[in-house]
């Protein structure tokens, strides 16, 4: 009896010192991985700022124009290599289209090319005035889906097949081309467009990806630089030029009348206008500036209004209400229109 209580003590004490041993070890934990946000490079060009919307659309603002190329080189650089439209024409468009990023449809919309939603478009919308009232607009959560969609939406469309024909390097005859095609009613579009590219020498990019540079149509070139001369004189003289697609009520809004009073300015008693026709937006329109015989004058060294005058049989007053100038300074290489 005693052996069996001494086991049962023994076995007991036994126990005990297992448990307390085993109580005395660490209970190892696996380490938890910290978080590490991600890295970003900074710029302090470019601002993301978010926007708070239903599609979560972030927007890029850009403090210059420098900095927007710079930002959207690679992918202009990109698509010009999928879809063989010149990089620095893609750039171009999107620096008028956004106002380098920065206008207010850009800035909600990630929409970098003005593209409208059209009847095939089933992703996000936001509603802006430009030709008409309240127009629908795509929406882009990432700006460079919204340069994809460019691509797209030249390559798909008929309308745009001629510039396809062009050499990819041809900038000037794509921004012609874009013209023609009605991408823009603006009639200085295409000498806007090449100005940019050149101004920032965004044809480089172009270069980058064809390995050769081009030779710029210089004709061509003048053609369309002096074209946005004269539309440009039309304008200050109080008169529109009609361009494609333009209506009476883009042009009455862009000019901050009624259509009812652009047609009374004009005497016409219908809506049907035409391309090329002049149409005046303001009672003080100089009916005297005939636009079509225009002529432009580039100031060399020595010009003066006065000798510029007498060369062209024109008074030196007529010279600066033509050129809106308010005093009788030149400078070389400035554009004088004469009559």
């Amino acid at each position: 009896m005693i052996m069996r209580f001494s086991r049962f003590l023994i076995a007991v004490l036994s126990i005990m010192v297992l448990a307390s041993c085993h109580s005395k070890k660490q209970v190892v934990h696996k380490p938890i991985a910290k978080a590490h946000p991600k890295v970003i490079e900074k710029n302090e060009d470019v601002v993301t700022k978010e926007q708070g919307n239903s599609s979560d659309t972030n927007s890029l603002i850009f403090k210059s124009t420098e900095a927007y190329i710079n930002y959207f080189k690679d992918a202009a650089i990109e698509e010009m290599k999928i879809y063989k439209i010149p990089a620095s024409i893609t750039l171009a468009q999107g620096i008028i289209e956004s106002s380098s990023g920065n206008s207010e449809l850009t800035k909600r919309s990630n929409n970098h090319f003005g593209i409208k939603c059209h009847k095939e478009w089933d992703g996000d919308r936001t509603y802006h005035d430009d030709d008409e009232k309240g127009e629908c607009f795509r929406v882009y959560k990432d700006p460079a889906k919204s340069y994809r969609d460019h691509s797209l939406f030249l390559t798909l469309r008929s309308r745009y097949s001629d510039l396809f024909k062009l050499d990819q390097g041809d900038y000037v005859g794509w921004a012609k081309g874009l013209s023609d095609a009605g991408y823009a009613t603006d009639r200085r579009y295409p000498a806007k467009l090449i100005g940019l590219i050149e101004k920032f020498e965004l044809h480089k990019y172009d270069t980058q990806v064809l390995g050769k540079s081009y030779t710029v149509n210089s004709g061509l070139k003048e053609k369309i630089v002096s074209e946005k001369v004269v539309a440009n004189v039309a304008s200050k003289s109080g008169y529109h030029t009609v361009n494609y697609n333009d209506t009476l009520f883009s042009i009455a809004n862009k000019y901050g009348i009624s259509v009812n009073e652009l047609k009374e300015l004009n005497n016409l008693t219908t809506d049907t206008i035409s391309i090329g026709q002049n149409l005046k937006y303001s009672k003080n329109s100089d009916t005297s500036v005939q636009v079509s015989t225009l002529k432009e004058h580039i100031v060399e060294k020595g010009d003066t209004l006065y000798n510029i005058s007498k060369r062209y049989g024109i008074s030196v007053e007529d010279l600066k209400r033509i050129n809106n100038l308010q005093s009788n300074e030149l400078s070389i290489g400035q554009s004088i229109l004469t009559k």
